[in-house]
């Protein structure tokens, strides 16, 4: 399943940036249900949602065909992870998606990690 990106939809305006406010989204809430974290790997898992969903919901889901980052979700839809964690922890829910920590949640200060991200970011630079 294709989904077009928020910026090609009607809920951004060239002129007039978003047409809805990122809070809108998730009805106010700023607490998710599900813990999730940045670096939480989430998954569509095929069921349709039984509940009512908006459209950054869809959107979102779209993007779950593989293991997605909360982060990367959050980077697609242009909102505050927060705000991204309110709508994924929505989708597990209703069960249309799964969300799993980082494999490597329980040594988050793993030197070999660390030397990863230290190498890729001098290569950035």
């Amino acid at each position: 399943m294709r989904v077009s990106a928020p910026q090609d939809g009607p809920l951004l305006d060239d002129a007039a940036g978003r047409l809805i406010r990122p809070y809108t989204v998730s009805n106010g809430r700023t607490r998710p249900t599900t813990v999730l974290d940045l670096l939480s790997l989430v998954r569509a898992t095929g069921a349709d949602p039984q509940t009512h969903l908006g459209p950054e919901h869809f959107v979102a889901l779209g993007l779950c065909g593989g293991p997605t980052s909360v982060a990367e979700i959050a980077a697609h839809l242009r909102l505050p992870a927060v705000v991204t964690k309110v709508l994924v922890s929505d989708l597990v829910d209703c069960g249309a998606v799964t969300a799993h920590p980082p494999a490597f949640h329980d040594m988050p200060t793993d030197r070999s990690l660390l030397e990863a991200v230290l190498d890729g970011l001098r290569r950035q630079l």
